[in-house]
């Protein structure tokens, strides 16, 4: 057997270097980059590694290479591209132990929620413990085998600590594996231990041969698909329910034909929003507590509920309170885990072909005709260009949803908008417009604040030339600017804006719902009382991202705004259009929720607010039901 001699880390490098997913016969790079941050526990390991295959004069790198800033922002920009890839290209993330490893715990939650591909690649301790403890070593006296990257098993899909050189190579095969796998794929970790990182080993020369992985498409079971199309047929009053799954097995040509066949309207989740056009005359807008009225109308009445690539999250299913006692679930899903949710009739499949194989199997079956939802469309269109649009001729401060609207009236199906958290992921859910399958991508799967930004450039290294758009609030901004440099390093023209409304306008909205009196949600100074009723804080956001590299405009009005994204939108350099929104009572604008989210309000207090939320709750709370 023919061997070279390699570290570990070069070993692992020259390994995910020729590893290949393919679909439909496109073949992608699996690992197509790696993020990094490197300290005293990967840089003499991967960070050699990565040197080794770096790009010489007339040959391109190995393993491309990003900087990044913050550990958890790389992880969000690793997620960004896989989604933006569907899921078929990914990229790893290096750290070094100690902080570096545990910053990695939020990216690889969001990433395991949102079943999407990330291989985690943080340093270790010593596997020989010549020095115990080294520095940033966590020490338990109950375990001698812990370390902080075991805070990382439980957010992972797959986890393991390569405690030997040749033990990479089971622990790498089945890495690459679990993330090509549909049914399997979120984060990955592989923990280096930073000795074993450095230590060379005689390698078989096959382990570095160029494997292509099969992302399959499994078909229906014909028992399931049978019950499935009785369960359609038998059904008044059906409703599609499409969620992420949709987009990552680009469905959406059969998830519309299936819909126009069948006569069926189709209601999204926050990862399903796009997979129909907002014109498309099946498409009833976002479903659940942030969607729309007219997809809540038709939820109500449903006697079939078809989940199509959806998890069925708590803002969907209103906490169990959107859809009639009695409704009955149908659910298409790659997993079997999902796809047996709300005691449904399971399709495991892939969505693409489940979707195929049942318009096939209904044969021209016909449910509903898309005239009975006409009507109420074309009035929640309405609702949604008066929240839209600005009174007068625009020389007011914009609210939200009128900066919203400036930014519909300017995109095309290239514009990709992102967005996870605050009171944007509602705002967008029930007005954006989507021209595209992939032009809506809001992270609502952990809505994560601080994604944006970083996710943003994950989604340009992915689809280079189109403009992107990562829409903040002032609070998630705050959470995570840093990438705001890499961007400005990799010279990638990202769109940024930032909305100043001087608080976390959601939970501000919400703590006000449920009797907490927007306590400790504004952004004031300090009153006499020891509260946060001052006057607001003096923060220049637009100043800060300009420090930070880049151009910053600053409208002041409805009319400086239009103009202000018509420029950004031209620009190639990244630019920040920085916006002083109104007051947080009226930041939105947004017509009210279209249905019930549980959040426990206090059983019992002294103070009025507090009393008559949970009033409010407990006249909710008796429509909560399960679906057995």
């Amino acid at each position: 057997m023919s061997t070279v001699r390699l570290t570990t880390a070069q070993a692992l490098v020259r390994f995910l270097a020729a590893q290949y997913a393919e679909r439909d016969g496109e073949r992608h790079r699996l690992i197509a980059a790696t993020w990094g941050i490197f300290g005293h526990g990967n840089v003499a390991g991967i960070g050699q590694a990565l040197v080794e295959g770096a790009a010489r004069p007339g040959a391109p790198a190995a393993m491309p290479f990003h900087q990044g800033r913050n550990e958890q922002a790389m992880v969000h920009a690793a997620v960004g591209y896989a989604r933006q890839s569907r899921r078929l290209s990914a990229h790893a993330v290096t750290t070094s132990i100690g902080p570096g490893a545990t910053n990695l715990v939020t990216g690889a939650a969001l990433a395991t929620i949102n079943r999407l591909p990330v291989l985690l690649l943080p340093g270790d301790t010593f596997a020989t413990r010549p020095a115990d403890p080294v520095l940033q070593q966590l020490q338990l006296p109950s375990a001698g085998d812990v370390s902080v990257n075991d805070c990382l098993r439980p957010v992972s899909v797959y986890f393991d600590r390569v405690t030997r050189p040749e033990a990479l190579v089971p622990a790498a095969l089945e890495a690459v594996r679990t993330l090509a796998d549909p049914a399997a794929t979120g984060a990955v970790t592989l923990a280096l231990p930073q000795d074993v990182q450095a230590e060379a080993y005689d390698w078989p020369e096959e382990f570095f041969a160029e494997r292509t992985w099969r992302v399959r498409r499994p078909r229906p079971d014909a028992a399931e698909l049978d019950a499935a199309v009785r369960a359609v047929r038998a059904a008044e009053r059906p409703l599609v329910v499409a969620g992420g799954g949709v987009k990552h097995s680009a469905a959406e040509d059969a998830l519309r034909t299936f819909a126009e066949r069948a006569g069926l309207p189709v209601a999204t989740t926050q990862a399903g929003k796009g997979v129909l056009p907002y014109d498309h005359p099946c498409d009833v807008g976002g479903v659940g507590h942030t969607g729309t009225e007219t997809a809540a109308a038709l939820a109500r009445t449903a006697d079939l509920v078809i989940g199509v690539g959806t998890r069925y999250t708590d803002f969907t299913t209103a906490s169990g309170t959107l859809f009639p006692e009695g409704t009955r679930f149908l659910n298409l899903n790659v997993t079997g885990f999902d796809a047996h949710k709300q005691a449904a009739l399971p399709l495991v499949a892939d969505a693409r072909e489940g979707l195929t194989a049942l318009t096939g199997a209904l044969d021209g079956h016909r449910s509903r005709d898309p005239e009975e939802w006409a009507a109420a469309k074309r009035d929640w269109q309405r609702r949604v260009d008066t929240a839209y649009t600005a009174p007068g001729d625009g020389d007011a401060r914009p609210t939200q949803t009128q900066v919203l609207g400036a930014l519909d009236t300017l995109v095309d199906g290239s514009d990709i908008l992102i967005n996870a958290a605050g009171s944007l992921p509602g705002d967008l859910h029930k007005l954006w417009r989507p021209r595209s399958a992939d032009q809506y991508h809001v992270e609502y799967g952990y809505s994560c604040m601080g994604y944006e930004i970083p996710a943003a450039i994950g989604v340009l290294l992915a689809a280079p030339g189109r403009p992107v758009w990562a829409l903040v609030g002032d609070g998630t901004y705050l959470m995570n600017p840093t990438e705001i440099v890499t961007a400005v390093q990799e010279r990638l023209p990202l769109r940024l804006i930032v909305l100043q409304n001087h608080g976390y306008a959601s939970i501000g909205g919400l703590s006000e719902a449920v009797g907490a009196e927007r306590y400790g949600t504004d952004y004031r100074y300090r009153d006499a009382d020891g509260g946060f009723t001052g006057s607001p804080l003096p923060v220049d956001l637009g100043a800060n991202a300009a420090s930070l590299g880049m151009r910053v405009l600053r409208p002041r009005t409805v009319r400086d705004l239009r103009e202000a994204l018509g420029e950004a939108r031209a620009a190639t350099v990244p630019t920040c259009v920085y916006v002083e929104t109104e007051t947080p009572d009226t930041v939105s604008g947004a017509p009210p929720d279209a249905a019930w989210w549980d959040v426990p309000v206090a059983e019992t207090s002294t103070r009025p607010s507090a009393v008559k939320a949970r009033e409010e709750y407990d006249r909710h709370v008796t429509a909560r039901r399960r679906h057995l």
